[in-house]
């Protein structure tokens, strides 16, 4: 059976770095929105299955497909594949500091377009692993009402300053210190004993203090609500979207 039996398809287009670019993007359940972009190697079916679990708290989910296979369960060898794929692509950084992703204009204006739609406070929006940190920058557009960072791992850490960075030029980190003054909060989530996340919770605390809600895990794991799913991460995602999206699951 296919992993995305119930899920309409349907496309967005929004400039990438200037250039109009077209991604496909899946869509299942009803209720307040929320944007889960997918790790790498691609939208697999541990994402897939992550969206269900919020579909069925109530909420309507869509699944962007940026990069690498659909519907696969996560395998190295697609990693190795994708990867290579990745790192040469515009619409990403990987190891610039002080720099937003490219493709996080992209996804703001799938948020906006989903939260004139839908109404209501705004979207919620998940990012992890690669792309953990693109719902912090979807968060300087006011459609995005509940970011979640989950094991934020860009820029890759291994040259000096990186393993603190956010992924953020100094405006929209400035911009995201703005919101989370207005009462935008943050919540991120990690393995305490992975390593790839590097000091990334110290600098959000520092850039926002309490409205960095953080969450650390026990255990050895990665993916924190997909591959090494955590019931302990998954309950905080529902809680989170459940108060900042006024939704009672």
């Amino acid at each position: 059976m296919d992993a995305l039996d119930g899920w309409t398809r349907s496309e967005h287009t929004d400039d990438v770095a200037g250039v109009p670019t077209t991604h496909p993007v899946w869509r299942r359940g009803s209720g307040p929105g929320v944007v889960v972009v997918h790790e790498l190697p691609g939208l697999t079916a541990g994402v897939i299955r992550f969206g269900e679990e919020l579909v069925a708290a109530g909420y309507t989910v869509v699944l962007p497909h940026l990069f690498g296979p659909v519907g696969r369960e996560f395998g190295a060898v697609d990693v190795a594949r994708v990867f290579p794929r990745v790192c040469v692509s515009r619409e990403f950084t990987k190891i610039a500091r002080g720099e937003t992703t490219p493709v996080a204009g992209w996804l703001r204006s799938l948020a906006r377009e989903l939260h004139a739609e839908l109404g209501g406070p705004g979207v919620g929006a998940l990012g992890m692993c690669f792309t953990g940190g693109f719902a912090l920058a979807m968060m300087v557009d006011d459609s995005t009402v509940a970011p979640v960072l989950c094991q934020p791992a860009v820029p890759f850490i291994g040259l000096p300053g990186r393993a603190a960075d956010l992924n953020l030029s100094p405006a929209d980190a400035d911009a995201v210190r703005r919101r989370a003054a207005d009462g935008c909060s943050v919540l991120g989530i990690r393995y305490a004993s992975d390593p790839s996340i590097g000091t990334r919770f110290d600098t959000l605390t520092s850039l926002i203090g309490d409205a960095f809600i953080r969450v650390e895990l026990e255990g050895s794991g990665h993916s924190t609500v997909t591959e090494h799913r955590s019931q302990v991460a998954v309950d905080a995602v529902l809680a989170f979207f459940a108060e900042r999206l006024q939704h009672a699951p």
